[in-house]
């Protein structure tokens, strides 16, 4: 124990901050457990309704699911004029996977917490920014200028390894001259990956994935795990590997033994951004995390949202697309006939409302997995610090079960802080997604706090005393895992197809990963596809 630790430890101690009781008792945390609308859902899954719609209306479009790719559609849609659309959402408020909260303290996510600086070809998207503030402007070179108060502040990223904490998440403090050319020659690996064109003359790993290279020098890739790639390639170090498999786990909730090596390396190797005011691996965030960017996509776009809406049935009718939702608060089944409709939910939930679930049902049984993950979100006072770096927007445990905690008061302009409000990302990943998703619906919330707080416990000893609530989302389908095969293999090609030319999808899990940008590229790629129909196909 280094004397300043001794010192502050103590002095925790006689200020009555830790208590034996902590380490001796469960403790009891006020919180609970929040979670999307399964019960009505699986309403769907188990054909519990059906029947005849009590009303019917028309509208061009139907978009099915109110996450950041049917925001995206919603707002392409109708930014090129085209207002006759409804965006049907189960939750009781759009957002999907990027919802938040607050409480007194400070607004919160429910998903992920910032997104990196964009690609400067990804034009639609700086345009986004553009309209909601993030971009102010460009400097004479063409170099976006963004917005200082969504830059991420310092300090950004502490890593508690070896007894400290060290600035920045790739290990340094305490690792030996093998490990660290070890993981000097990864990055020097990734950068000129980066860099990489296939003989198709495309970007080996871009974003969106589907625009990165077909040459197989780099599509073979997909057919190996990316623990198996860097053993192939002779990377031993241990830091190393738990670095990669963080960072895999991080994106696409999959561990390296299960993960692609092509999604793996596309993790390094996809971010370009160049910026007038930030490098290529800040990031922008908001206390309320993506939520803030769900929002500005969902302006001036209210009269088109109907939330707590099901969709029960989608079926390809002469001239256009029957789509069936049940009313959650009225307890009606309705009917929309639509001219077209964007699917913008999971597959393993639009399968089940398409005439051929018969077919859709076993290629994703067979091809796709979903894994679950646990966010919660802390309300603490003051907390005790090991030696090291100081606290940081991200904090994460070298070795530990979660991916850490990332601070959502960090961008607060005021320096002391009585209370903060941490949110605690841990995907599930340990045994199969089938089995984890069984065993977080049968965990309490005194047991969910309880392994937070073990986990926590090693870099916060008094974490037991100094947290007042913590609340849980359990997200039993987070995303789709880029297992090998997945991205670069036919069926997500075939399952992405349009349904007679008027069904289309728009998610995630079709897109390959699971990033803002592909979801925000997945609405306004099946927008553009909607709005062509919808111009060469007259009004029945």
């Amino acid at each position: 124990m280094h004397r300043r630790e001794f010192i502050q430890l103590t002095s925790a101690l006689a200020g009555g901050a830790l208590l034996p009781a902590a380490c001796t008792r469960p403790t009891i945390i006020a919180g609970e457990i929040k979670g999307v609308s399964a019960a009505v859902g699986h309403l769907v899954r188990d054909g519990a309704l059906q029947g005849a719609p009590v009303t019917t209306e028309r509208a061009d479009v139907v978009i099915i699911g109110g996450g950041i790719s049917g925001l995206s559609a919603l707002r392409r849609l109708h930014r090129n004029g085209h207002q006759n659309v409804v965006l049907l959402e189960l939750e009781g408020h759009t957002g999907g996977n990027a919802s938040s909260g607050s409480n007194a303290v400070s607004a919160y996510p429910w998903g992920a917490h910032y997104v990196p600086v964009p690609n400067n070809n990804l034009t639609e998207y700086l345009s986004f920014l553009e309209a909601c503030g993030v971009v102010t402007g460009y400097n004479p070179a063409g170099l976006p200028v963004y917005n200082e108060f969504y830059l991420c502040s310092d300090p950004q990223e502490r890593l508690y390894i070896n007894g400290s904490w060290q600035d920045g998440l790739i290990p340094a403090s305490g690792i030996g001259a093998a490990d660290k050319a070890d993981i000097d020659r990864f990055l020097h690996q990734m950068h000129v990956w980066s860099a990489a064109k296939g003989k198709d003359g495309k970007e080996a790993f871009a974003i969106p994935v589907d625009a990165s290279s077909k040459d197989p020098v780099y599509t073979a890739l997909d057919s190996i795990t990316m623990q198996q790639w860097l053993q192939q390639q002779g990377y031993a170090s241990p830091y190393l590997h738990w670095y990669v498999d963080y960072c895999t786990r991080d994106d696409f909730g999959t561990t390296i033994d299960k993960v692609s090596a092509w999604a793996g390396i596309h993790y390094f190797a996809c971010r370009k951004g160049r910026a007038a005011n930030a490098a290529a691996n800040d990031v922008l965030t908001w206390p309320q995390g993506n939520g803030w960017l769900a929002e500005q996509l969902r302006h001036d776009t209210e009269g088109a949202i109907r939330t707590q809406a099901l969709a029960t049935r989608v079926v390809p009718v002469e001239g256009g697309v029957a789509v069936h939702y049940y009313d959650v608060q009225q307890k009606q089944l309705k009917a929309i006939d639509a001219r077209q409709c964007i699917m913008a939910i999971p597959q393993f939930v639009a399968a089940r409302l398409l005439p051929d679930a018969a077919e859709r049902m076993p290629l994703l049984h067979a091809h796709y997995h979903y894994t679950p993950w646990v966010v919660a979100n802390l309300t603490v006072k003051q907390l005790y610090e090991r030696s090291g770096a100081p606290a940081s927007w991200d904090n994460v445990i070298y070795g530990g079960a979660s991916l850490g905690y990332v601070d959502a008061t960090q961008q607060q302009l005021q320096q002391l802080k009585p209370k903060r409000v941490l949110t605690y990302y841990r995907p599930l990943a340990t045994a199969s997604a089938v089995e984890e998703r069984k065993l977080a619906q049968q965990r309490t919330h005194a047991q969910w706090v309880q392994m937070i707080l073990d986990d926590l416990r090693i870099v916060h000893p008094d974490i037991d005393t100094q947290t007042e609530r913590i609340d849980v989302m359990i997200h039993a389908h987070a995303m789709a895992q880029p297992l090998p095969q997945m991205i670069h293999g036919a069926v997500r090609q075939q399952l992405r197809k349009p349904v007679n030319g008027n069904i289309h999808f728009a998610h995630t899990d079709v897109a390959g990963v699971s990033i803002f940008e592909e979801a925000f590229y997945q609405g306004i790629q099946a927008a553009d596809a909607v709005m062509e129909h919808l111009i060469t196909t007259p009004v029945s």
